[in-house]
C-alpha cells in the first residue's frame, strides 16, 4: 500500500470529522504542523501514532483501509445499534435496506 493512500485517507476522514490539521495535531499531542507533514506525504506516522490517529478519527484500523466505506464512524454507530435489536426488528431493517437498494 502506498503512503499516498494513507495521507489521502487520513485527510478524507479528518475532513469528515470537520477538524483542521493544526487542531488535530495539537489534540494528538504534537506540534501544529504534525498532521500537515503526514497529509502532504512528507512523513508517515509510526504504528503507535497510526493507532492514535484511528482512535481520534473514530475508526478501527480495518475501517481505515476499507476504501468503499466512506463514513466508518457512522457505519460503526449503526452496527452498534443494530446489535441491540431483536431478530424480528433486524429482519424488518433488512427488508427496508433491500427496498432502498432497488
Amino acid at each position: 500500500m502506498e503512503s499516498d493512500y494513507i495521507a489521502k485517507r487520513i485527510t478524507e476522514l479528518r475532513l469528515k470529522k470537520g477538524v483542521a490539521e493544526h487542531r488535530m495535531s495539537l489534540e494528538l499531542g504534537h506540534s501544529r504542523s504534525y498532521m500537515q507533514g503526514i497529509s502532504s506525504g512528507r512523513a508517515l506516522p509510526s504504528m503507535t501514532e497510526f493507532l492514535a490517529i484511528c482512535e481520534y478519527l473514530g475508526v478501527s484500523p480495518r475501517d481505515f483501509f476499507e476504501e468503499d466505506n466512506i463514513n466508518p464512524p457512522l457505519l460503526q454507530e449503526t452496527l452498534d445499534k443494530l446489535k441491540t435489536l431483536s431478530e424480528s426488528d433486524l429482519m424488518m431493517v433488512n427488508t427496508f435496506i433491500e427496498r432502498l437498494q432497488k
